[in-house]
């Protein structure tokens, strides 16, 4: 299996490729986003995590304190399931996932999703790890990584793509996670991060494996 970092360097080189207008603007706007240093503000390493309590696909609470009582947590913010970047990052954890867990630690990925959207039920059957909704982005927000999506995305989500935000996230259709990954220790400290507003980069799994095994 590829690493995911080739993965996506290769949808951003096809995306180059069949769209090669809407990628220069995209570039562009990473560009402005990082020079206003969107995610600045996202919590660093040894300072507290935000506890949180979301629903899950079955809409039962989760809390984050419950995870953090048996061990370390990797918490990871995607856009959503109409996200192909998100869904590489998602299978490429999940093929990690008992590597995760033999380290002791809980994997929760977190979406403005409605409950009922964030996947398919058999999407969610085949997952092993938690997948939480944050439709208001609050969450995001007390994360540092809450981003409002500029209107050139957004048209070319409700245009080219057909995606209707406002129903999928349950009224929320403006504010998205900026893709990021916190490992949280079982004392509540952050202890690793990784946050970059470029939504077509993500953090690699062995990243995530390589940080948890320094914890132990």
């Amino acid at each position: 299996m590829n690493k995911l970092r080739e993965q996506t360097d290769a949808k951003i080189a096809m995306g180059r490729k069949n769209n090669p207008d809407f990628m220069k603007g995209v570039d562009d706007i990473i560009r402005k986003a990082k020079e206003f240093q969107q995610g600045k503000n996202a919590i660093k390493i040894g300072e507290k995590a935000p506890n949180f309590k979301l629903p899950n696909p079955q809409e039962k609470l989760i809390s984050l304190s419950t995870f953090l009582n048996e061990g370390p947590v990797v918490i990871t913010f995607y856009r959503g399931s109409w996200c192909p970047y998100c869904n590489l990052q998602l299978r490429a954890l999940q093929a990690k996932l008992n590597d995760i867990k033999t380290l002791g630690a809980t994997l929760i990925a977190i979406s403005p999703e409605h409950p009922d959207g964030s996947l398919t039920k058999d999407e969610i059957s085949k997952m092993d790890f938690i997948v939480l909704s944050d439709q208001d982005a609050k969450v995001a927000s007390q994360y540092g990584v809450a981003w409002e999506v500029p209107e050139f995305l957004m048209e070319h989500m409700r245009v080219d793509r057909n995606l209707d935000l406002k129903k999928i996230n349950n009224g929320n259709d403006t504010i998205l996670p900026i893709p990021a990954t916190f490992i949280i220790g079982s004392d509540g400290i952050v202890k690793w991060s990784y946050v970059n507003v470029d939504y077509r980069t993500r953090s690699e799994p062995d990243e995530i494996i390589e940080a948890l095994k320094n914890l132990s």
